[in-house]
């Protein structure tokens, strides 16, 4: 019987598999195959008081695959368990040799940072025993966010209205609500600045005034800028140049934070789009003929490059670039680092992102692109730059102007459509020279508050902090936003930049934590327990006695909060419901703000919020009359007022881009995504429709039918049996 390996992603298998040969059957477990279950005290899955025992459940939409993989490893000689190389993967590992029966002694455990044959064909030669520390530590977490998860997020149900809370989302929400705070808080101060425009050889250059008497010029208004002005009667003369040479680094190669800031500013990738595409090029592309993963393991937080890829990397730069643009290795991981594995890089230096691109999409090919420049920059010389300073005094005043040319571009010679450059000459000049063509230039200026958090700050200020872990940026980020506790917007009118402002219901949530919570619920406790998880992982801290002393804390602020927290009264819209006579109040559901009765679920009555005053102000294309909302089968839509002589209709629905599920189509090849289907359920299709309909089946759905059905014909037969018992008596 062949070997049979399991992976987490069937994109990848096929690869891995024809890396392997015909002695081994690859197949995936499509991720997690199980997770904590929902019963038990307060429907944790955790048995706090026997040593926080967890308990597990296959999830539903796994029990097919769980069977197969079964049935499968009953039948082979040797079960390699190859998940992904982390602590999720590694739980994954752990999760399967429970359900398949597989002794978690045996050096069965397989992780490769790249899919490559040479890097799966060696990981092959060095199996190693699932790693129960970093078992434990996954595990930590999972039942960490499963009790603030689902005890806080039902307590802020009750009171407030609000959809959840979470150990992580809830600071990463602090942060964008605190920055709120500051901005409205700010108060702008007038300052001035001071340029000289001096013209040398009918060039133009500027200075600009950095000392007063020696000392930094605090110029606070218009009167201290005219005084200075008023002061420089004298000559303008160059007491100092100083000319030098200034070398700079290429910045470290790509971490998961790194790429997800960089993607967003340079690329315009949300995190979240950054690391679907990251995942594709991970996992494998077909290169006519052959598929290969083109970059290493995207989430990550070492900066590390492996010893052949940096020999790879540096005999390709001397090739293409020469010998004096080969650099070095200078190392900085952070302190918070796990250094399991690589930073994201391109698994084959010669895979130039010009010679793949005819294989790649667009997205594909911007990513891959940069991944692979910041790479190799990272390892090619310093650009050098000459600089000239020059030092310009009037009676006390000094100013300085800068000028600079690139004399070899070193790092830039790949990294260039990156990193903006520009020349600044300054004309010849001499010291003692006395400048002639001398134009002051006062300028007032306004301090500004503090930016508002893109998603490249957001994540940047995350990682900074220690919270969270790089590979669950995207998703905290997403959450938040789906909750609707923050928005996405331009900062301004005309800006390209897209930052985070937090709705009436976020600032609200932030408010109650904080009271409430606020020891447990800041960026010093979140990130303490980030590396109170590592040396769990690491073995030098018990998982047990971390786990009993948040609840032993959290607990006891659960009950006080529940006890003291107002509830949010519903507001009141001023009618009755017209089938039971109760007052009608307005809530927030899944597509919005509707009316409904206070009575709820005893009453079920709702109304769209407008439905009473529902004209708007727009105008219909065909005939010019008013268009009105009206409420349909699949929701609200627009519809002329002018009905039934006019018949325009208007979809009210934002269309929803169909998202990438990481699969390809078994009848096409073509990627397959996740859509909404017009009566509002999701399902998972080919990309390549119409020219292509395949539908994957949900096995969870088709069961759910199935018992329906069953239940439907168990009813009928009931009602057949019951009128032919009332037959019988009559006779």
């Amino acid at each position: 019987m062949k070997k049979l390996v399991i992976v987490e992603s069937p994109s990848k298998s096929k690869t891995i598999e024809k890396y392997l040969g015909p002695d081994y059957s690859v197949v995936s477990s499509k991720g997690h195959i199980r997770d904590l279950a929902t019963t038990g005290k307060g429907g944790l899955g955790i048995d706090v008081e026997d040593d926080f025992k967890p308990t597990y459940k296959v999830s539903s939409d796994k029990k097919d695959i769980v069977k197969d993989l079964k049935a499968r490893a009953k039948k082979a000689d040797e079960v390699y368990l190859a998940s992904d190389p982390d602590r999720e993967g590694e739980a994954i590992s752990w999760h399967l040799a429970q359900e398949l029966g597989l002794d978690t002694a045996q050096q069965n455990r397989v992780i490769f940072n790249e899919i490559t044959k040479n890097a799966v064909l060696e990981a092959f030669e060095h199996p190693r025993t699932i790693d129960l520390n970093l078992v434990k530590s996954q595990e930590t977490r999972r039942m960490l966010d499963r009790i603030i998860g689902f005890k806080l997020s039902k307590l802020l149900q009750n009171k407030i209205q609000s959809k959840s809370a979470g150990r992580v989302q809830s600071v990463a929400l602090r942060l964008i609500v605190e920055r709120e705070n500051e901005i409205k808080a700010f108060k702008s101060e007038e300052y001035w600045t001071i340029d000289a425009l001096i013209k040398k050889n009918k060039k133009e250059f500027k200075a600009g005034l950095i000392r007063v008497d020696g000392k930094k010029p605090e110029l606070k208004d218009e009167a201290a800028a005219q005084a200075v002005l008023d002061r420089c009667t004298g000559e303008f003369v160059i007491d100092k140049i100083e000319r030098k040479v200034k070398s700079k680094a290429a910045r470290l190669p790509f971490i998961t934070s790194t790429l997800q800031q960089e993607a967003s500013t340079k690329l315009g990738f949300s995190s979240k789009k950054t690391m679907q595409v990251a995942q594709k090029l991970y996992e494998g592309i077909s290169l006519g003929g052959h598929t290969e993963g083109l970059i290493s393991y995207m989430r990550t937080d070492s900066t590390r490059l492996s010893d052949v890829f940096v020999k790879d990397a540096f005999h390709h730069i001397e090739e293409t670039y020469g010998k004096k643009y080969v650099g070095f290795v200078h190392q900085k991981n952070s302190q918070n680092a796990q250094d399991a594995h690589e930073a994201i890089r391109p698994t084959n230096v010669h895979n130039t992102p010009d010679s793949v691109k005819e294989y790649l999409t667009n997205d594909q090919y911007k990513l891959y692109k940069l991944i692979y420049a910041r790479a190799l920059a990272y390892l090619m010389a310093p650009s050098k730059s000459d600089v000239v300073t020059a030092t310009i005094a009037n009676n006390g005043c000094e100013f300085t102007a800068n000028g600079s040319i690139i004399t070899f571009d070193g790092y830039l010679a790949v990294y260039k459509d990156y990193e903006q450059t520009k020349d600044e000459l300054l004309p010849d000049l001499e010291e003692k020279e006395v400048l002639e063509h001398v134009q002051l230039d006062g300028k007032q200026h306004f301090t500004e508050p503090p930016a508002r958090y893109s998603e490249a700050r957001l994540i940047k200020e995350m990682e900074e902090k220690g919270i969270g872990r790089p590979s669950t940026y995207a998703m905290i980020i997403d959450t938040i936003q789906a909750r609707g506790y923050v928005s996405l917007e331009k900062a301004s009118e005309g800006s390209k930049t897209k930052v985070f402002f937090p709705t009436e219901q976020g600032i609200l949530t932030d408010k109650k934590l904080q009271e409430f919570f606020s020891s447990i619920i800041n960026v010093s406790y979140t990130a303490n327990m980030e590396k109170d998880l590592d040396e769990i992982a690491e073995g030098e801290r018990d998982n047990v006695k971390e786990l009993r002393e948040f609840y032993d804390q959290f607990m006891p602020l659960l009950d006080h909060a529940y006890e003291n927290m107002e509830k949010k009264e519903l507001e009141r819209t001023g009618e009755l419901c017209p089938e039971c006579g109760n007052e009608l109040v307005y809530r927030n559901g899944r597509y919005g703000r509707f009316v409904s009765c206070i009575n709820f679920p005893s009453c079920r009555y709702t109304k769209a919020e407008n439905e009473e005053n529902n004209e708007t102000d727009e105008v219909c294309p065909n005939c010019g009359s008013k268009l009105v909302m009206k409420k349909g089968r699949f929701g609200a839509f627009l519809a002329c007022s002018n009905y039934p002589e006019c018949k325009y209709i208007k979809s009210n629905k934002v269309k929803e881009e169909p998202v990438p599920t990481g699969e390809d189509c078994p009848e096409c090849g073509k990627p397959l995504v996740k859509r909404k289907s017009c009566f509002g359920t999701t399902f998972v299709g080919c990309s390549g429709y119409p020219k292509c309909r395949y539908i994957k089946k949900d096995p969870e759905a088709a069961a759910k039918k199935e018992a329906k059905k069953k239940t439907a014909a168990k009813k009928t037969v009931k009602k057949t049996v019951s009128k032919k018992k009332v037959s019988d008596a009559d006779e």
